[in-house]
């Protein structure tokens, strides 16, 4: 039996070793983590626009509301104990974290080697953003649902404000989605809403699909309805630069649309006529453009929180909000775990998993604005 020699083995380069000792392929797989978060952080933008809090040792968050309360003249003698009526009254919000949230691929070493590019890297993005889609889709679901409800707090004579619906338009046709007069009339409606109701003008943002946003960039951009920091390609990138009555726009593929995600091309109520003409399918949009809005009930498995069906979604075509419209609870953050030592060898490949846990609902109502075009009647609560 021939042997191989050790004689050179101390010079052999290990580029994947770190300082190269150990784990030879140690560096490869922070190489990876890092492509992974990239492809995560670059696609998901409702975890920043919302209140974030990590759990630790425990399967849920519980949220504090704290209603108004008043002032009045004191009595000369009377003592002060506070206010009679006892305001100002308390209620809590409880946000569960959901099942684990995974997304994985096996690499088989063979075809790493066959590869004439780097296949780790594209399949690590590809990971990022799938988790990044759910993500975004979950809390923009449960922003949508706050802007529905009533305000938690229920004492008696002390009656809170609750979330705001605001239609897109005048008529049942659900082309006045992409009005964008129609959006720019909504935007400031819900800024007075929203400040009649007491909310913060601070961190105001609203998310509309890419043709309602482009859409307004091309009918207002210039007279002066919308404000803007920038100017030229920024303004078109979708990333917050555009502002309507102090609100933010950002744009994104993930808000529930017309029972769809992103885009609606043919809305059931959408009419060909003289004033409103239905989005014209680009072809070749493939199966995750448009997709409809999936079960995420909380009977569904998995699910410990409220997100609704495609049902409850029919109508609706924008969001407008304050970061304290909804929270979301994080209890392992964006991750990546990997295969290595005797598993890789028996399967010769790897298996690469990225994972989060995570939960998400409403908190303030208030803060929380639902468009809906295509009917006179407002999305119900659910």
């Amino acid at each position: 039996m021939a042997q191989q020699s050790t004689a050179h083995q101390a010079s052999v380069t290990m580029p994947g070793a770190s300082n190269s000792t150990g784990d030879r392929r140690a560096l490869y797989l922070k190489l990876f983590s890092g492509e992974m978060f990239k492809g995560f952080e670059y696609n998901a933008i409702a975890r920043d626009l919302v209140m974030k809090r990590t759990l630790k040792n425990g399967k849920s968050l519980q949220f504090i509301y704290t209603g108004h309360t008043k002032a009045e003249f004191h009595t000369p003698g009377n003592s002060i104990l506070g206010n009679s009526d006892g305001a100002p009254p308390v209620a809590e919000k409880t946000i569960t974290v959901d099942d684990l949230l995974i997304s994985s691929a096996f690499v088989y070493e063979l075809d790493e080697t066959l590869a004439h590019y780097e296949l780790r890297g594209e399949i690590s993005k590809k990971i990022g953003y799938a988790l990044a889609q759910k993500y975004d889709r979950l809390i923009f679901r449960a922003i949508s649902r706050g802007a529905r409800k009533a305000s938690p707090i229920t004492k008696a004579n002390f009656v809170e404000p609750g979330g705001t619906q605001i239609r897109v338009g005048t008529t049942a046709d659900a082309n006045d989605a992409y009005s964008a007069t129609g959006l720019v009339n909504a935007f400031y409606d819900a800024a007075a809403a929203l400040d009649e109701k007491g909310v913060s003008s601070e961190g105001r943002v609203g998310v509309l699909n890419p043709r309602q946003y482009y859409e307004l960039i091309q009918q207002v951009g210039e007279n002066g309805l919308v404000n803007r920091d920038e100017q030229g390609t920024s303004r078109q990138k979708g990333n917050g630069i555009v502002e309507i009555a102090g609100i933010k726009v950002f744009k994104s593929m993930n808000i529930p649309f017309l029972g769809r995600y992103g885009t609606a091309y043919k809305p059931s109520s959408g009419n060909n006529d003289a004033l409103h003409t239905n989005v014209e399918d680009p072809g070749n949009t493939g199966s995750f453009v448009a997709e409809e809005v999936e079960d995420a009930r909380n009977s569904v498995t998995g699910i410990n929180n409220e997100y609704g069906q495609k049902s409850n979604y029919d109508n609706s075509c924008g969001l407008i909000f304050q970061r304290e419209a909804a929270g979301v609870v994080e209890a392992i953050g964006p991750q990546v775990q990997i295969t290595s030592g005797d598993v890789s060898v028996i399967y010769q490949g790897d298996v690469i998993l990225g994972r989060l846990a995570m939960g998400a609902d409403y908190l303030n109502p208030a803060a929380a604005v639902e468009l809906y075009a295509g009917t006179a009647t407002a999305p119900a609560a659910f």
